[in-house]
């Protein structure tokens, strides 16, 4: 058996253990954690993990650990771990900014460390990840890595020097796509349309739209062109889309996410 263990059994790495369990490899490995909030480890409990009672403990008892927890708490973490932790340790890290680098000096020299940039979809199991790994990694132990977040959405491996740029792509924008759509949504409440109806129609159109984008074969440009008839109520709107910098907005956002991932960065 392979023994896989995580520090944060929060909604992220709840959302892991989850696909875990769910998938094929689950046969395969044990699943220890621990959590300082007792509800947290519980849930984890139904589900088959063995609750630990330290950081420490779950480094222990692993090959494979998981810190997902918040970039703020990662210190704390690392320092309780770190006698713990040895060259066969496979460290996994979900937090954002942190570099390879910072995590082997604080634990041990030369550290095995796969950075990891997932996002909130996980909880669904259309979780669309990015993934990056030092060189003391070796490529078996990527793959089963690679394999656990593809058992709960897609993942992607990028150059690792890319891993703060990224997060604006996949891991933060959720959060802009909310955004965007409570706008449309807000909208048609203003015009006295059912919010059930609108958040489910826009929705679907979402996942349409996405489908599109990677099934369809089309480029963007060519997908906008096709919904935009010469005159009009489309265009209409793309005309004010554009009056007011949408994308230069969607660009901005994106950079500010990335010099934050750089402020967050050891």
């Amino acid at each position: 058996m392979i023994n896989v263990g995580f520090i944060g059994a929060g909604n992220m790495g709840y959302a892991i253990m989850k696909g875990i369990v769910g998938s094929p490899m689950a046969k395969d490995i044990s699943l220890f954690a621990f959590d300082k909030y007792a509800p947290m480890l519980e849930r984890a409990e139904k589900i088959g993990v063995n609750a630990c009672k330290s950081a420490a403990d779950t480094v222990a008892e692993s090959k494979y650990v998981f810190l997902a927890v918040k970039p703020q708490q990662l210190d704390e973490v690392l320092d309780e771990i770190a006698g713990v932790v040895s060259e066969d340790t496979v460290i996994v890290s979900i937090c954002a900014g942190i570099s390879d680098e910072y995590i082997a000096s604080k634990t041990v020299d030369n550290a095995k460390v796969v950075l990891v940039m997932p996002n909130t979809p996980l909880l669904l199991g259309e979780g669309a990840t990015a993934l990056s790994k030092s060189e003391s990694v070796t490529d078996d132990e990527f793959k089963l890595v690679c394999d656990i977040f593809g058992s709960c959405g897609v993942y992607a491996v990028i150059p690792k020097d890319k891993m703060k740029e990224i997060i604006a792509i996949n891991g933060s924008s959720p959060a802009f796509i909310y955004l965007y759509a409570k706008a449309f949504i807000d909208y048609a409440k203003s015009e006295k349309i059912s919010e059930d109806v609108a958040k489910t129609l826009f929705a679907k159109t979402l996942i349409g739209s996405a489908k599109m984008i990677t099934d369809s074969g089309n480029t963007i440009d060519e997908l906008i062109t096709m919904v935009s008839s010469k005159g009009g109520t489309t265009i209409a709107g793309l005309e004010q889309l554009r009056a007011g910098n949408l994308e230069d907005t969607v660009n901005n956002a994106c950079k500010a996410c990335t010099k934050r991932a750089y402020e967050l960065s050891k």
